[in-house]
C-alpha cells in the first residue's frame, strides 16, 4: 500500500471521526462475528456485494478508511474522493490487503482487522502508523478490471 501510505502523509492524523463513530476501534477487533484466515487476517463482510469477485492478478478499484485501534484515522481514499487502485495478490499493498479483498465482489464491504505482521510490521509507516500496529480497515470494493 506505498501510494495510500504516502497519501496518508497528507491527512491529519488527529482528524476527528465522524459523527456517529466509535472514538476507538476495540470493538471491531474483539468483534466475536470476525472471520479468522489461518494468516490472522480477521475480517468481516459488512455487505456481501453481488457484482464480479476480487481474484488473484486482478485490478481492484477500492475505496477505504483504515484506522488504528485506539481510534485515529491514519487514511482514507473516501476524503480525497479518489479511490485507490491495486492488483490482488501482487504485492503492492500491505499482505493484509492482499489477502483481505480477495473474493469480494464488487459493490461489497467488508472490516479487515490486520495484525502487525500482515500490515507494517515492527518499522511502522511514515510516522503515521507506530511500529507493531494492528490496522481496522472497512473496504468498499467499487470495480474489478
Amino acid at each position: 500500500m506505498d501510494e495510500a501510505t504516502e497519501a496518508a502523509g497528507e491527512q491529519d492524523p488527529r482528524a476527528p471521526e465522524s459523527p456517529g463513530s466509535s472514538s476507538s476501534k476495540e470493538a471491531d477487533v474483539n468483534d466475536p462475528e470476525l472471520t479468522a484466515a489461518p494468516s490472522g487476517l480477521k475480517y468481516k463482510d459488512l455487505a456481501p456485494g453481488a457484482g464480479k469477485e476480487a481474484k488473484r492478478g486482478q485490478t481492484a478499484v477500492v475505496h477505504y478508511t483504515g484506522w488504528l485501534v485506539d481510534g485515529t484515522k491514519f487514511d482514507s481514499s473516501l476524503d480525497r474522493g479518489q479511490p485507490f487502485e491495486f492488483p490482488v495478490g501482487g504485492g503492492r499493498v500491505i499482505k493484509g490487503w492482499d489477502e483481505g479483498v480477495a473474493g469480494m465482489k464488487v459493490g461489497g464491504k467488508r472490516r479487515l482487522v490486520i495484525p502487525p505482521d500482515l500490515g507494517y510490521g515492527s518499522a511502522g509507516a511514515g510516522g503515521t502508523i507506530p511500529p507493531d500496529a494492528t490496522l481496522v480497515f472497512e473496504v468498499e470494493l467499487v470495480d474489478v478490471r
